[in-house]
């Protein structure tokens, strides 16, 4: 069974994915007990008029779900988002709220958008967007309605390229309203476009799914229902403008049109009834009189008297406006449409290879990992299991701004360290609200705790020689009063360097934290979210040239990480050389930490030394260590020394815009982990969510 979702969405307007979607819906629910239903962006509608699709799931299927939860945003809000430059903010709420849907139900059916008139690229590249964040199986849809099935296939292979261009692999397209003739040759055409993996379904033109019912047409033209107001789900094949004599006009109705005429042609009107209750002729589906001309009451009276009555419209359009706005619906499914409803889940039964598909979305696995997902799943974690984090540099606008924005996603407990009143009118200055109750601001000069801990400091330096007055002065400090928090257990981890240096936040965590035990280098490492995968980058900030045994520390430490954080790691040790071909004094130092790192985990996957190009790219890894594990996969890249890291993850980051989350420090007994005093409050928030992950993880 389909583990978590299907994402369904469309090339363009008027495709007929609502034939898939409840097909889907309809396979589903034949399979598992709890399926959610959840769009993510919805066409704006009037105040108190709700999303048709969502309706019609809702109302068909019976599904236990609250309209507010099956939607994420109006397009609208999109736009606004995008004009303000905050895409990636908007797909965070959608990530999180799908991710509240999957958490509820078996699996989840994810429907697109309605491709509603903001252009075509636009919602092309949106719904490619968030199919690559949700990361779950995708269906294409398309029509080849009106257009030259050449032109179809074209248009189909381009969306199809722009979605594998995002890294997001289609598992299915499916050609509906395709005629029934050029079935086979679609296919074959289709067969030499797509992925050779990408399951391709046909659906043939289905006349009464491209009929629109009455109800339609009276939403689209508007005015009066004169009779048969029970009777509007019924469906319109055909229509028909009567503007002959009646002897002329009844050889040419047609079975379920709809009569557009006059509303003073009584004869057109009494002979259409008569008609339709003669077994002579066709059944007819409804009548729209124009000009805004009611019967007169004596036809009325009669034609409301005879049997099989069928609706009748009254319109202020002249006839030819008429017809013209009907000749332009195009027709839909809406929530009472139950035949229609019916006919696309027999019509979807029939044409598509139901168990194969399936089985292909069952075995479904994504390596991808978006920034978004990655930071999803990272604060999911660290919600799981609250912990509290002190933040030294309790004036610092960005530690401020940040602490209020966890607070607030009730992601972590903060203490802030620093004045009372100094922390309030910063945060007041900022128009920010601490919240005292969900914020601990602590003053170490007159802090309860203060003597407990200068004294315990004491004990733990004393073998040093030094005095208890120094002792005194160092737990005034921020940075060494809040390490104590955490050495106490009074705070789980510290977060601090917005404001300060390196050394001055590890200095203490390194004199009386310490180092776990069998570990004796304490390393970083950066999180680095790649357009569509996340590598652990180390170490680019702490050790300026390590040796082979601190390098193999370090790759091993960088490996736990990973692990901790869900990545599954292959670790490359990087040198201007890969495998035996290179010499000198640097990659004799790889090569030696490689054997001493793999001695140390036999279990994990090692290589090195190993070029940057061969470690990433599949193709160069293969050319150059075709037999390596690792060559072409790495995630986990070990840099010989600092110089190399840091410029290294800095100019990935700034060339390719990847999200760089740490650093984070490793080997510590407790988290305790160093800011850039560049950091913005994205920096910081990040890294606080990484210290409470490491404090669950005990790493």
């Amino acid at each position: 069974m389909i583990k978590k979702g299907i994402y369904v969405t469309n090339t363009e307007k008027h495709s007929g994915r609502s034939v898939v979607a409840l097909g889907i819906m309809n396979l589903l629910l034949s399979r598992s007990g709890k399926v959610g239903y959840f769009r993510p962006i919805i066409s704006d509608y009037p105040t108190g008029v709700r999303d048709n699709h969502i309706e019609t799931m809702i109302s068909y299927f019976n599904l236990n779900i609250d309209y507010k939860e099956t939607y994420g945003f109006t397009m609208s809000q999109v736009v606004k988002y995008k004009n303000m430059g905050q895409e990636s903010r908007l797909i965070d709420k959608i990530i999180e709220h799908y991710k509240e849907l999957e958490s509820k139900y078996d699996v989840v059916l994810v429907e697109g958008s309605d491709f509603s008139g903001k252009g075509v690229s636009f919602e092309v590249d949106l719904n490619t967007e968030i199919a690559k964040n949700l990361s779950i199986p995708t269906i294409l849809v398309s029509s080849a309605h009106n257009k030259d099935l050449k032109d179809a296939v074209s248009n189909f292979d381009l969306v199809v390229k722009t979605f594998a261009d995002k890294d997001v692999p289609v598992q299915a397209i499916v050609m509906n309203r395709v005629p029934e003739e050029h079935c086979e040759d679609v296919a074959k055409e289709l067969k030499q476009v797509v992925p050779a993996d990408t399951t391709i379904e046909i659906i043939p033109e289905v006349t009464r799914l491209s009929s629109p019912t009455i109800h339609e047409i009276y939403d689209k033209i508007g005015g009066e229902i004169l009779l048969g107001e029970n009777l509007l789900s019924k469906q319109v094949d055909h229509f028909d403008v009567g503007a002959m004599q009646l002897r002329n006009y009844l050889d040419r109705v047609r079975e379920n049109s709809l009569i557009i005429t006059p509303g003073d042609r009584a004869d057109i009107l009494v002979g259409a009834f008569q008609a339709n209750a003669s077994t002579n002729y066709p059944s007819i589906a409804g009548i729209v009189l124009t000009g805004g001309l009611r019967p007169e009451p004596p036809i009325m009276k009669l034609i409301d008297g005879l049997p099989n009555p069928v609706p009748i419209i009254l319109v202020d359009d002249v006839t030819f406006v008429a017809a013209s706005k009907i000749a332009n619906i195009k027709p839909g499914i809406r929530p009472g449409d139950t035949r229609k409803i019916e006919l696309s889940i027999a019509t979807f039964d029939k044409y598509i290879d139901t168990e194969s598909l399936l089985n292909k979305f069952a075995n479904f696995k994504s390596s991808i990992v978006t920034p978004r997902m990655f930071q999803y799943n990272l604060v999911s974690k660290a919600k799981s299991n609250k912990k509290h984090i002190v933040l030294p540099e309790g004036t610092d606008p960005r530690i401020l701004a940040a602490a209020v924005h966890l607070v607030d996603q009730n992601v972590v407990d903060i203490t802030l360290l620093g004045k009372r009143d100094e922390v309030l009118a910063k945060a007041d200055q900022l128009g920010l609200v601490l919240n005292e109750e969900e914020i601990t601001i602590i003053d170490p000069n007159t802090s309860e705790l203060y003597e407990d801990y200068w004294r315990t400091y004491f004990e733990l330096r004393k073998h040093k020689n030094i005095p208890e007055d120094m002792a005194r002065d160092a737990l005034l400090d921020v940075s060494f009063f809040g390490t104590m928090m955490v050495y106490k257990g009074d705070a789980d981890g510290m977060v601090s360097g917005a404001a300060h240096t390196t050394a001055h936040t590890i200095i203490p965590a390194l004199q009386f934290v310490k180092t776990r035990p069998g570990v004796s280098t304490v390393s970083s490492c950066f999180f680095m979210c790649l357009d569509d995968h996340v590598s652990v980058m180390g170490d680019c900030a702490v050790n300026v040239n390590p040796t082979a045994d601190q390098l193999a520390e370090i790759a091993v430490s960088s490996a736990e990480s990973a692990i901790a954080f869900g990545i599954d790691p292959k670790v490359a040790l990087l040198s201007y050389s890969s495998g035996t071909s290179g010499t000198g004094a640097e990659v004799d130092k790889v090569r030696a930490a490689t054997e001493k790192a793999k001695a140390l985990r036999p279990d994990l996957k090692i290589e090195g030394p190993i070029q940057y190009d061969a470690a990433v790219d599949p193709s160069v890894g293969k050319s150059k260590m075709p037999d390596s594990e690792v060559a072409g996969q790495a995630n986990v890249l070990v840099f010989p020394d600092l110089n190399t890291g840091n410029n290294t993850y800095k100019a990935v980051q700034r060339e390719t815009g990847a999200l760089a989350i740490g650093p984070m420090l490793q080997g510590l007994n407790k988290p305790v982990n160093d800011l850039s005093r560049g950091c913005t409050v994205d920096d910081i928030f990040n890294t606080v969510v990484l210290t409470a992950i490491q404090a669950q993880e005990g790493i």
